[in-house]
């Protein structure tokens, strides 16, 4: 591991103006992807800024018809807090389903979306209810935030600081996991929020999460898992090598990921992070 500055700022304005002083910083949360990185020197930041000590950014609460989660509220966090099992019980399950104990208890929701990876399970969620990214600069409609393997909206010195997900009257996620890692091989997460009808697969696609069009038109006609019998998605878009081939799928994703943090290496650092993962993005 090459030399760094450690900062440790306690607001979101002393945090992003260390990032404009010091363009080759990271912002350390959970630290999941970021650290091993560094050990193998594939990311050498002049400057780590760990953003445990910053106000305001961790706790689940309910505002209006709205559930906010601080950016670094840590996935264990997430998962038990009373507010989003008894109002959105189907939220509560994405992050209970995340990872192992060790995972949950230091990875974020901030830099789970940051980063994008493609078989991470809190993308699902923020598409299948039609989230809200929250940054220090401006606010994200989930179908306008992610855009392909990890990339998402985030620009320079952009922090995310909270997430704010509507209220749904039905919600679920179900995934096929890794035996090892507990990523989601195939995960989606159904809503339903009056009229508005999501279906989102992470896992599947060769560009990350999506969105399933004709699954929602058929869910609008009637709400039940009968409405999709027969019904498929096109190969087209779609990981090719999923089943039985995804150990080599897995070395590629692997590869991919190792690229993204040697070279464009952005600063984030709690589970993986766009911010950690992807240059020029900024979690918090």
């Amino acid at each position: 591991m090459y030399n760094f500055t450690f900062h440790r700022p306690t607001t979101v304005r002393q945090a992003a103006g260390l990032l404009a002083r010091n363009p080759e910083a990271k912002l350390l949360a959970g630290g999941h992807s970021l650290l091993p990185v560094m050990k193998q020197r594939l990311a050498q930041p002049s400057a780590l800024i760990d953003l445990s000590l910053v106000e305001g950014l961790s706790g689940v609460e309910q505002k209006g018809r709205s559930i906010v989660i601080g950016a670094m509220t840590c996935h264990a966090d997430a998962a038990n807090s009373p507010v989003l099992q008894q109002v959105l019980p189907g939220l509560a399950s994405v992050p209970a389903s995340v990872g192992d104990p060790q995972v949950r208890n230091r990875g974020t929701i901030g830099g789970s979306i940051a980063n994008n990876d493609p078989n991470a399970d809190y993308p699902a969620a923020v598409l299948g209810l039609g989230a809200t990214i929250i940054t220090n600069k401006r606010r994200i409609a989930a179908d306008d935030f992610f855009k392909g393997m990890f990339t998402t909206a985030l620009e320079d010195g952009e922090i995310i600081t909270k997430v704010s997900f509507p209220v749904a009257k039905k919600a679920a996620y179900e995934k096929f996991k890794h035996p090892a890692s507990g990523f989601a091989l195939v995960g989606v997460f159904v809503s339903k929020r009056g009229s508005d009808i999501r279906v989102a697969v992470t896992g599947a696609g060769a560009n990350g999460v999506f969105r399933v069009k004709s699954f929602e038109e058929a869910l609008k006609k009637r709400f039940a898992a009968k409405s999709l019998e027969g019904m498929t998605i096109p190969a087209n878009g779609m990981n090719s090598d999923i089943g039985r081939h995804w150990p080599a799928r897995g070395k590629r994703v692997a590869r991919r990921r190792r690229a993204i943090r040697g070279s464009r290496e952005p600063p984030f650092a709690g589970g993986p992070a766009n911010n950690l993962e992807r240059s020029g993005n900024r979690f918090a």
